[in-house]
């Protein structure tokens, strides 16, 4: 996606993307970080969003998932909590309930080359507990783009079941032409887990006229690090039927979950 400042137009463009993939086989879909709203200007943001009980997006995906009868996963949304705001994940099954859901833990505040700077601390609060989502084909970790550079994450959720991660994300350009396929390759080998990443693309102006630019490359990952298929920069779908059992065979050649060893530092 390259998702907009305007929720509606987001909105039809996100159930318009989903209709696709499910046209095309999915039995499950992923959005990007931030499906229905990218908004640089907090006070525009914080006038575009609500508490979760009152978010009139999620009932809209809760009726598709349930229409389709999918399980649907809301890469992430901007949910207002008292003081600030989550970014949060949410995982719809079938029946149009929420199976599960994830604030990003990690906030990505940097200031990069050319005067560039991100802040997500001043507005989103971190999240503080790792989720995995049970589905029908197995465990699935749930993350948020700039947790994918804290492989301890990945660590914890692959040792307590999880075979797929999902790492929706809004990685900017500069850092994912750095760093995107090849964190996303690492995340799956050290832990022989299918990754799932769907990506915003493109650029995206803010209601003050600010706009920052995001990679692309939705990516699907196997467990040996393989890149399955790649989205580029444009809008679009991509479907892949997976063999989850590739998971256990790469554990089983690489047993790396099994050997961590407490290390004193001196």
């Amino acid at each position: 996606m390259s998702s907009t400042n305007q929720v509606a137009e987001n909105m039809i463009t996100a159930e318009a993307l989903i209709r696709e993939a499910v046209g095309l086989g999915a039995e499950m879909v992923i959005t990007p970080e931030m499906t229905t709203l990218i908004e640089l200007d907090r006070a525009a943001l914080l006038g575009k969003i609500y508490h979760q009980e009152d978010d009139p997006s999620l009932p809209v995906f809760k009726a598709l998932a349930k229409e389709l009868k999918i399980w649907l996963v809301i890469g992430s949304m901007a949910i207002k909590l008292d003081d600030k705001m989550a970014n949060r994940c949410f995982v719809l099954s079938p029946e149009g309930n929420i199976a599960a859901f994830y604030d990003k833990i990690h906030m990505f505040d940097v200031d990069l080359a050319g005067g560039e700077q991100y802040r997500e601390s001043r507005n989103y609060e971190a999240g503080n507990r790792a989720v995995i989502a049970k589905t029908p084909w197995g465990n699935m970790g749930l993350s948020i783009c700039y947790d994918v550079r804290f492989p301890h994450l990945y660590r914890k959720l692959a040792q307590a079941g999880a075979v797929m991660v999902t790492v929706p994300a809004a990685f900017t350009k500069v850092t994912g032409e750095a760093h995107w396929h090849i964190l996303l390759r690492a995340r799956a080998i050290e832990n022989g887990a299918f990754i799932f990443a769907p990506a915003q693309t493109g650029s995206h102006k803010s209601a003050t006229g600010e706009s920052r630019k995001t990679f692309g490359h939705s990516l699907l990952v196997d467990p040996w690090g393989n890149i399955i298929d790649d989205a580029g920069t444009d809008i679009g779908v991509i479907v892949s039927e997976i063999d989850l059992t590739a998971s256990q065979k790469a554990r089983s050649s690489v047993p790396s979950l099994k050997h961590d060893r407490k290390i004193e530092l001196d």
